[in-house]
């Protein structure tokens, strides 16, 4: 349990980039770097998990977008169902302006207190949405040509 919560806090303390450990991967300079982030939600908590995004995860995209680090951003749900061992709930895609700014930190924490001055809250709910993730996986994704090498 304790291990549990450890990383937990290791989570809500990281800056929100790419978990990709080898580093950025290499991109025409200039050029943005998408990144697919996955979640998968338990059973009857769908609209509690998008309603906690709204909500502590916007804000920050938002304030990453009018920074210059990310281009731009949205989020989807998939129309129909998939199997159990493929389903994804949410996909929220972030355009960074190139893979530097992807993974340069976030937020400092100067500007999230400012974000969510009640930083208990803001921690309570982060933790729930996390609680309620079945899966979580990154994807960065690397454009290329279809025809041709």
């Amino acid at each position: 349990m304790r291990l549990r919560a450890a990383v937990l806090a290791l989570v809500l303390a990281a800056p929100l980039a790419p978990s990709v450990a080898a580093g950025p991967a290499p991109a025409q300079a200039g050029e943005p770097f998408v990144v697919e982030f996955y979640y998968r939600v338990k059973w009857g908590h769908a609209s509690e998990w998008l309603e906690l995004v709204r909500k502590n995860y916007l804000p920050i995209l938002e304030a990453d977008k009018k920074s210059g680090r990310i281009v731009d951003f949205s989020l989807q749900e998939p129309r129909y169902h998939a199997t159990e061992e493929s389903r994804w709930d949410y996909r929220i895609t972030v355009a960074y302006k190139d893979a530097a700014a992807a993974y340069a930190p976030g937020l400092d924490a100067a500007a999230r207190q400012a974000l969510f001055p009640d930083q208990e809250t803001y921690r309570r709910e982060e933790k729930r949405r996390f609680e309620i993730v079945l899966a979580h996986w990154d994807v960065p994704l690397k454009t290329g040509p279809l025809a041709g090498r």
